[in-house]
């Protein structure tokens, strides 16, 4: 497969990116525990169908320490044992906010509650942020057909 387009060698690409990239750096630095960032990332991107972001967000979580095993069930999170109430909760959301368009009325109110359970205000929000920039990158990244397999850990850094 070839990409549509290079989105970083364009400088309005370039510009977008470096602005994605802040944002993306603000919610690292949040108090939301990185391992559920990278399990939200990899579990929106799975859904969106973005071989790119799953590749990438499955490799950078290994390269944090993250167990295969659990990556491996990110899909099937409901059926595994291996996460925590909160990260389920987490994933959850994700997948509500992530498929919004088939749910009447975005996402439910009890799976709100089971994340605000978990996650103080900050962490809900970075949560919140977490998920709409994943959404985007997947969209942006499908859109223009950007292969997947090559990415490096850390390669954006």
């Amino acid at each position: 497969m070839t990409a549509r387009l290079n989105l970083l060698t364009n400088p309005i690409g370039t510009t977008f990116f470096r602005h994605f990239a802040a944002a993306a750096k603000t919610i690292s630095q949040s108090s939301l525990p990185h391992a559920t960032e990278e399990l939200v990332k990899l579990r929106a991107s799975q859904i969106n169908g973005c071989g790119f972001c799953t590749d990438m967000h499955a490799k950078d979580a290994v390269a944090a320490g993250e167990s295969h095993q659990r990556l491996h069930l990110v899909a099937a999170w409901r059926e595994a044992t291996v996460f925590t109430d909160a990260e389920r909760a987490a994933l959850e959301l994700t997948e509500e906010a992530t498929r919004i368009a088939d749910g009447a009325g975005g996402v439910p109110d009890e799976v709100w509650e089971r994340a605000a359970k978990h996650y103080d205000e900050d962490q809900l929000i970075a949560l919140v942020s977490t998920v709409a920039l994943i959404n985007a990158a997947n969209r942006m990244n499908v859109m223009v057909r950007l292969p997947a397999g090559d990415y490096e850990p850390g390669q954006f850094a």
